[in-house]
């Protein structure tokens, strides 16, 4: 997964660079084709299988400021106190 990941940033960093190549040598339409197919690309590709790969074995509920959590991050401030003195 990482690995397809990291060939979808290559291509939409190549194709935006490109794109931005060939605005810049005077063909505006192709570069402006070539930075939107690579700004779409890293919008609805790239971003959400990268944000699957990261989150999926996680536990949602780790992450929420539920009452158990809150008392977990009370106590873990008070022990930080005492340790400083």
């Amino acid at each position: 997964m990482k690995y397809i990941i990291r060939i979808l940033f290559i291509t939409v960093v190549l194709l935006v660079c490109i794109g931005y190549y060939f605005k810049n040598s005077g063909d505006h339409s192709t570069g402006d084709k070539l930075v939107g197919v690579g700004i779409l690309a890293a919008s609805f590709i790239l971003m959400p299988i990268f944000i699957y790969h990261r989150w999926k074995d996680k536990k949602v509920k780790d992450y929420m400021l539920t009452e158990e959590n809150l008392n977990k991050m009370k106590e873990y401030e008070a022990n930080k106190e005492n340790r400083r003195r």
